[in-house]
Formats: C-alpha cells, structure tokens, sequence
C-alpha cells in the first residue's frame, strides 16, 4: 500500500490503491474529513465577540451583515438596541399604565359591574388625562363599562371611586 500525506494535517498514512484511484485517500481520519470538507467561514460574534464556524449559506441569509454566535446572542443584541424609546412603536411610555396597576397588584376586577374575565379588562384614567399613570388615578373596567363611562356622561357616578 502506497504512503501518502493528509491533505489537512499532513500527516502520513497508508492507501488503498483502490482509493487513490476513485480520487479517495486525501484524508487520514474521518474528523480530518470533516474540516477538510468545510466551505465557510469563522465569524466573530458581534453580541459577544466570541468566534464561531458559519456555512456559506448561513452567510448569505444575513440581511444585516452582522453574524451571531447563537440565537440567545443576537436576541440579546437585539434587546438592547429596540427597546425603550428606540423602539418603533415606542409612544412616550404613555401605554404603560396596564402594566403599572398589576405591578401594585391592584386586583383585576372590573371597579363597576365587579367582573373578573381578565381578557375584557381595560384600564380607565379617572381624571381622563393619558399622561397621568398614577395608581390613584387608574382603575379596571370592563370594555361595557370603559364604553358607558366614556359616552354617557350619567354612568361615571356608579363608579365605586371618588371622581377626581
């Protein structure tokens, strides 16, 4: 049997003729095939800097020209940048007030006919200003109820808080 060299780490090893003549024998080891056969390229991560093996293909899907160690990398990357006031949809924190009532665990019961179904809970400014999300100022109504309070001026006193 005829002694070649590994095409990838050059080390020798010993052939079948048969191999050599089907274009066979290049590499001594399956794992020296493996990197050998390798058509990418290695990218430094842009969330981490850490550095990374891609296929071309991978590198080709790229719509940003910015390349990820892994899925949670770039989620990461990509919180930092979108979130806040530089997000798109981003309204001045107007829209937060839902949030600010469960934060102080206000429960959520409608404040007028007292249902619970939180899928038609809305939350209602007291003194109608959608700038001011106090706590004191916000309270829960159903859809029905936030409907009534806003367009017949006689339903806002069966509310169960004072009026500001």
């Amino acid at each position: 049997m005829p002694q070649v060299k590994c095409k990838l780490c050059k080390t020798p090893f010993h052939a079948k003729p048969s191999w050599l003549k089907r274009g066979h024998g290049i590499y001594c080891s399956p794992p020296c095939q493996h990197v050998g056969r390798r058509n990418g390229k290695v990218i430094t991560c842009f969330g981490c800097g850490k550095e990374s093996y891609r296929n071309l293909h991978l590198l080709k899907q790229s719509k940003s020209g910015k390349y990820f160690c892994s899925k949670s990398c770039q989620t990461k990357w990509r919180n930092a940048l979108f979130v806040g006031a530089k997000h798109a949809n981003w309204k001045d924190g107007m829209h937060a007030y839902r949030s600010v009532l469960s934060r102080h665990g206000v429960p959520q019961v409608c404040k007028r006919c007292e249902t619970n179904d939180k899928r038609i809970l809305a939350v209602h400014h007291i003194d109608r200003n959608r700038k001011n999300n106090k706590v004191d100022n916000l309270i829960w109504l159903c859809h029905n109820c936030h409907h009534l309070i806003h367009h017949h001026k006689n339903e806002e006193q069966g509310l169960m808080v004072p009026i500001v």
